[in-house]
């Protein structure tokens, strides 16, 4: 199955309704499968007196508040629908992330989405985990900030809401429905788990690739990466160790104000990674070890055989002074040299002639 690719919009388009048109086109044009954006009410998930991350305050100043500097970010559900129809055209899917409850009412609802992305924010916010499960969508989920244990908590009510349980919802009755082999196959059929690294950039040395491998290993579910490192080394990586989903942020460009863009790539180095990992994947194979169709006539040109040193009569006996391994083109293979020691020839052989099979 071919990775999914979601170019991160986000709020790259600054609250314009153009630029985020604009980044539907790029992300299209670079070959990504989905463009994703971020959909919310600003005073539904900030506080007044919320503290700004360290990456927004280097990018955004000090001067204007989170809740103003998310507020100038919201997208209303006119443009949502503009976006769905640019995203139509251009033969892309339309993805958003929901931030709070009537957000994600909206994409499951009139929106029409059949796919949520949650992020690692919202892992422990299980009344969001609750809905999304309830919604019928497929539900992709990042996992940054978390242990295993938070994860497998955000699985049990993900779990829950899958099966439809009639109990109220809390904390012994996610993990039951966790604990259930229907609760986890709901699960498997229908929830992907994105490693990821909370910061913007963050460093190679933070990344912990391998932690991919150890959620699919505890949650038999697929798994990807949503990718916060500088360039696209880290998302050809996850792609040749399994990664079914790869997200990576994006914009027009880089040195435009607001809070993601410095941490995201350039149409450019999206269409990079993008073409990067279409071949990561054409290389991954198959996993059987045997000729490739192209290298076998490559094989008697290559690989040496059994030649005539020097001239052998009809009759002589074969000796390591009268037998090379050379390439010559001949099947007769260097693995038969010794059991043709002391054989009689049974024609001769001109010097570089390679013996009969």
């Amino acid at each position: 199955m071919s990775v999914t690719i979601i170019a991160e919009a986000g709020v790259n388009h600054n609250g314009d309704l153009a630029m985020a048109l604009d980044l539907v086109d790029a992300a299209a044009a670079a070959g990504a499968d989905a463009v994703k954006f971020q959909t919310f009410k600003a005073e539904e998930i900030i506080g007044r007196h919320a503290p700004k991350a360290e990456y927004a305050l280097r990018a955004t100043g000090a001067d204007e508040s989170f809740l103003d500097m998310v507020r100038k970010l919201e997208l209303d559900e006119a443009a949502h629908r503009a976006l769905i129809r640019r995203c139509a055209e251009r033969a892309i899917a339309f993805l958003s992330t929901p931030f709070d409850r009537p957000s994600l009412a909206l994409l499951a609802g009139p929106l029409g989405l059949k796919t949520l992305k949650l992020p690692s924010g919202e892992l422990t916010n299980a009344p969001l985990l609750l809905d999304a499960a309830r919604s019928g969508c497929a539900i992709i989920l990042s996992t940054g900030m978390s242990t295993l244990g938070e994860v497998e908590t955000a699985l049990g009510v993900l779990a829950f809401g899958l099966l439809d349980e009639s109990e109220p919802p809390g904390a012994e009755a996610f993990a039951r429905a966790w604990g259930t082999a229907a609760g986890r196959q709901r699960v498997a059929e229908r929830v992907t788990l994105l490693h990821c690294t909370t910061e913007y950039p963050a460093a190679f040395a933070d990344v912990n690739l391998r932690a991919m491998d150890s959620l699919a290993q505890a949650f038999g579910v697929r798994v990807g990466l949503s990718d916060h490192t500088p360039g696209i080394a880290v998302a050809l990586a996850a792609t040749a160790r399994g990664a079914t989903v790869i997200e990576k942020h994006f914009t027009l460009d880089r040195s435009l104000p607001g809070p993601d863009h410095q941490a995201s790539l350039e149409p450019a180095e999206l269409t990079a990674m993008i073409t990067g990992i279409r071949q990561v994947e054409a290389a991954l194979g198959d996993g059987i070890k045997a000729p490739a169709a192209a290298e076998l006539k490559n094989i008697p040109i290559a690989r040496k055989c059994l030649v005539a040193r020097r001239a052998i009569a009809a009759g002589e006996m074969f000796t390591a002074d009268n037998l090379a391994v050379k390439r010559a083109g001949g099947l007769a293979s260097p693995l038969g040299y010794w059991a043709r020691l002391g054989t009689a020839a049974q024609r001769s052989h001109e010097p570089d002639e390679p013996l009969d099979p």
